[in-house]
């Protein structure tokens, strides 16, 4: 089974994903700190519908915040969870907090 969600262990894997999508790329920030951990773990699962809806028009990208600091503040990310939808390495729109699958699928179609 093909892996639905990316999920990059340092920045040059992050920066490879991007370059490799032929595809808008969703990428989610994740954190491990306390406050963090619950929200993020359901966006791991919004994430993953979301993935499996959208397999051919949308890269998923799990970024945790420690693993990648670079993307972070390449991209501004001051909380987790944020998500980040790119087109060509260019964000076109941020959202931060957790959000249910039917958030997510609005913020995905009103950009793509």
């Amino acid at each position: 089974m093909t892996q639905l969600v990316h999920r990059p262990r340092e920045d040059a894997e992050f920066e490879f994903i991007l370059g490799r999508s032929t595809v808008p790329v969703l990428a989610y920030f994740t954190g491990t700190w306390p406050k963090a951990i619950e929200p993020c773990r359901v966006m791991d699962v919004v994430m993953g519908d979301i993935a499996a809806a959208c397999t051919g028009r949308l890269t998923v990208v799990r970024t945790d915040i420690t693993r990648c600091p670079a993307a972070t503040r390449r991209y501004g990310i001051t909380g987790a969870p944020s998500c980040l939808l790119l087109k060509e390495g260019a964000a076109v729109a941020h959202s931060s907090g957790p959000m249910t699958i039917d958030e997510v699928q609005q913020f995905v179609d009103g950009c793509l």
